[in-house]
């Protein structure tokens, strides 16, 4: 750990809605700076104009709301050194590109387009802009200098790239992988600033990193390789680098890295807001991710927001890839809607009401209903889907449920259970299931001969919560009413 205030970055380019990986980044930044009182920045790096995907930043900023993983210091917060779109920072990166020109670290370029793809396709390793090419290109270290100015005079296109010295190698410590080495040959010189005026990536999130004191920077293996062009650019510019940590990929459940195109053949939804339409809860998807690459060191499993925060450390996040699984992630859904307080679970469910079709309810009654079901839904709106008799009369009897359950005496059965009900002084869960048990010893049969078809009867299914209980909320006329309805439409 750095001796300087924490102070780490998401910083993920609106190139597209925000995806699982993109989340789990986020919350590793969010937990160390919670760790330590440091502080987590927002910064929205959009300067690849070309893939820009309108609304995409504002769908990054309300997924990492929903996750409530608020952010210190960016969009629609401010902080000091702001502003937290690169593309509005663009004159700043431009005496920083100077800088790097008037120093001898980099130099301007005027190849053509066409004239780098056809070194590519004479290439038949591949070509690299380098120390072994340059040379041979049209560039500001191959022109003479009258020409290199009277093309920028003349507003020739030009982009500015990284001189990478060559016969050297570049060395890190990564907080996750231990020493990393490149040999200097295999990084090419990485363009800068582009023929737009708009700086790279590299060039960008290096100044931008710099300049907003970000002491780690957490974000996933897919940027290892352009590790070294950060590493040199921070040692051009003089500067301290921030400690590095590659978090490891997240594979597919049948192995390698899990892609778009394999995430929805699979099944397995793609981005933040995927998640939250189906009805995953922020906490449990938090959980989930954060144990998709880190371990406690311990056999806990279930942690809150706070918990997680308290626990993490980065020298417990591992290097090998996770397979991300759906089940676990469906089991961590479970486990933190049933440790929530009962109030708390029924302001979830109520959000579902509306898109489940279910009209206003009244609180008392919604509380009675999540307290039977609580222990029993994966997920809050399936309060109104698996348990939708609770709301409405069924529609139908499970086909197989009548065919087993329903026997020839349910109906005499049933009616004279009805009619026992009718007569309590008192209906309760205690009440319904004494008479019931009376009624079986006078009837001379087993308590199931009466419990199963009832169960049919008020519900239209073979299972779910206790009988007695769920026969208290509905109360004893829909109770009643439900038995004599079954008893008209199976005989």
């Amino acid at each position: 750990m750095c001796s300087r205030p924490v102070r780490v970055r998401f910083a993920p380019s609106p190139t597209g809605f925000l995806h699982i990986g993109g989340l789990r980044t986020a919350l590793y930044n969010y937990l160390l700076a919670r760790k330590h009182d440091g502080t987590f920045v927002l910064r929205i790096e959009d300067t690849d104009r070309e893939r820009y995907v309108e609304d995409a930043d504002e769908d990054i900023i309300e997924a990492l709301s929903w996750a409530g993983l608020s952010y210190d210091e960016g969009p629609n917060v401010g902080g000091d050194v702001g502003p937290y779109y690169q593309s509005s920072r663009k004159e700043l990166y431009q005496q920083y590109v100077q800088q790097l020109l008037d120093s001898g670290h980099a130099y301007y370029a005027f190849d053509t387009p066409e004239a780098l793809e056809a070194r590519r396709e004479e290439a038949e390793h591949g070509f690299s802009y380098n120390a072994a090419t340059r040379g041979e290109m049209e560039n500001s270290l191959t022109l003479p200098d009258a020409d290199v100015t009277r093309r920028i005079a003349n507003g020739d296109p030009y982009v500015v790239r990284m001189k990478v010295a060559s016969e050297s190698s570049i060395r890190f410590e990564d907080a996750v992988r231990g020493t990393v080495s490149f040999a200097s040959e295999k990084v090419d010189d990485q363009v800068l600033l582009k023929s737009d005026g708009m700086p790279t990536y590299h060039l960008a999130n290096v100044v931008d990193d710099h300049l907003m004191a970000i002491t780690h920077v957490i974000r996933g293996e897919e940027w290892l390789p352009s590790t070294p062009k950060h590493v040199l650019l921070y040692r051009y510019f003089g500067w301290e680098p921030p400690v590095f940590a590659h978090l490891p990929l997240i594979l597919s459940p049948e192995g390698g890295k899990l892609s778009k195109r394999d995430a929805e053949a699979l099944g397995i939804p793609v981005s933040v807001s995927d998640y939250a339409e189906a009805g995953y809860e922020p906490e449990a998807l938090l959980n989930f991710l954060a144990l998709l690459g880190w371990n406690p060191g311990t056999e806990q499993e279930v942690f809150s927001p706070e918990g997680l925060a308290k626990a993490f450390t980065l020298d417990r996040v591992g290097s090998s890839g996770v397979q991300f699984d759906m089940d676990k992630l469906r089991w961590f859904n479970e486990q933190h809607l049933r440790a929530m307080a009962l109030d708390t679970f029924c302001a979830r469910v109520a959000t579902h009401a509306e898109a489940q079709g279910v009209g206003d309810i009244d609180d008392g009654y919604l509380e009675r209903v999540c307290a039977l079901m609580q222990e029993r839904v994966s997920f809050a709106h399936e309060v109104f889907t698996e348990g939708r008799y609770f709301f409405e009369v069924p529609d139908a009897y499970n086909e197989k449920g009548v065919k087993k359950r329903w026997k020839d005496d349910a109906p005499a059965l049933l009616g004279a259970y009805a009619e026992a009900l009718e007569e309590l002084d008192t209906f309760s869960a205690a009440t319904a299931e004494e008479t019931l048990r009376e009624l079986a010893d006078a009837h001379d049969c087993g308590a199931g001969r009466i419990i199963h078809p009832t169960r049919l009867a008020l519900s239209g299914v073979t299972f779910g919560p206790s009988l007695f209980a769920m026969m208290e909320v509905l109360g004893r006329t829909t109770c009643v009413e439900r038995m004599r309805t079954a008893i008209d439409v199976l005989g």
